[in-house]
């Protein structure tokens, strides 16, 4: 399993979600079959990890859309020490 980030440039938005395959799971949110993404196509992938199992994904999914997706991303860039 992973967790992803997508960023909509148009509606300067992000996605957050889990999958098994991530590049399928975006064509398929591309393509408009996603109802909670549909507007925002094209989107890009900011960031993704993996995790060992569904349940450990939708923890750190929950977490990350409790945090806020930018949020979460400032939080990884600068724990990184990347300023």
């Amino acid at each position: 399993m992973e967790v992803y980030i997508l960023y909509s440039r148009s509606l300067k938005q992000h996605y957050v979600g889990q999958t098994q395959d991530l590049l399928d799971r975006v064509k398929v949110h591309n393509a408009g079959h996603v109802k909670s993404s549909k507007r925002g196509s094209p989107w890009e992938i900011k960031w993704h990890i993996k995790c060992a199992n569904r349940s450990e994904a939708m923890k750190l999914e929950r977490r990350i859309k409790k945090r806020g997706a930018s949020r979460f991303l400032e939080d990884i860039k600068y724990s990184r020490g990347v300023a």
